[in-house]
């Protein structure tokens, strides 16, 4: 079972600069680029040495070829300018444009002869299939793991990581800065009409695995002030995604429903025996997220929460 939960939250998360003068938003994420940044850089010290809970990797050089098999790492790869260095994603790796080209691998069922065949010097991982982790530096390829993120402040740190890893360190802190101004202008926009409000984010509609407050998602409607309905559900694996089930989500009764898409819109939430009762439906307060942008904790998660902020902020 907590295996299955933990692939339901996987998935969630595998399957971000022009302001705005009135409001101060910025209506993209961080420009990713391929080219070395136009911001001054500090000369990287190698070999840099990363602790990830215990096991060390150590990057020798600055690496050139980099298979970064997860699109959030891809993402952040390019916006950070490193991402002309990396040679592969995964299969759902299509953002920025430039990516959308590359040799694709299959991390959920990671093949670790086609990966050696791509020649990286450093393969970047979401999750550690069958042991690939192991398999990888036993043939002498350095692997970073960065499970999904937890918070803004673990997506935060990633980025820094990356940009510690590939001597882009400066660009990395950039990247940062403009998420974390990005977040605080997306709140102040929403102006606290937010607060107080319930509300439900559907990602997975078969099961009703579902982000709480301690999850990455769930952050996010947490500092716009939404109260989350999944955050009194048990979460018997303390995984962030707790189950519900309909009843649960009718009886809770959200103000607000956010859905990830998957084949599912408002229209088909609708029509689920019993959910019309619900007051998000009933007054129109169901809105459809771009499945990528709900899936990634990738610079661009900026975009997603002003996509809530706004919404909120109109209903309102």
């Amino acid at each position: 079972m907590r295996r299955l939960i933990l692939l339901v939250a996987g998935l969630a998360l595998v399957a971000a600069a022009c302001s705005d003068a009135a409001t101060g938003r910025s209506t993209t994420a961080p420009t990713p680029s391929t080219t070395a940044s136009s911001v001054a850089t500090e000369t990287p010290a190698y070999p840099v040495t990363i602790d990830q809970g215990g096991r060390t990797v150590e990057i020798a050089a600055a690496p050139e070829r980099i298979a970064a098999l997860s699109a959030t790492h891809v993402e952040m790869l390019f916006a950070i300018g490193a991402g002309d260095r990396v040679v592969a994603g995964d299969l759902y790796t299509n953002y920025p444009e430039a990516a959308a080209d590359l040799p694709k691998i299959d991390s959920f069922d990671l093949n670790v002869e086609a990966v050696v065949e791509l020649d990286p010097d450093l393969v970047i991982l979401s999750f550690d299939p069958g042991g690939a982790v192991d398999a990888l530096a036993a043939v002498g390829i350095p692997t970073l793991l960065f499970p999904g993120a937890a918070s803004l402040a673990d997506a935060y740190e990633q980025v820094r990581t990356l940009g510690r890893v590939t001597g882009n360190t400066e660009e990395a802190r950039s990247t940062v800065a403009d998420m974390q101004q990005n977040v605080l202008a997306a709140v102040d926009s929403a102006g606290g009409s937010a607060i107080g409000a319930s509300v439900y984010h559907e990602t997975d509609p078969i099961s009703f695995y579902t982000p709480n407050s301690n999850s990455f998602i769930g952050e996010l409607y947490a500092i716009l002030g939404l109260v989350n309905i999944a955050d009194a559900a048990a979460d018997e694996f303390g995984s962030g995604f707790p189950q519900l089930s309909p009843e649960y989500i009718i009886d809770a009764d959200p103000e607000f429903i956010f859905m990830a898409g998957f084949g599912e819109d408002p229209d088909s939430l609708a029509a689920r025996p019993g959910w019309d009762t619900i007051t998000a439906v009933r007054e129109g307060r169901v809105f459809l997220l771009d499945t990528d942008l709900a899936s990634r904790w990738s610079p661009r998660i900026t975009e997603l929460l002003w996509t809530i902020a706004d919404a909120v902020r109109a209903a309102n």
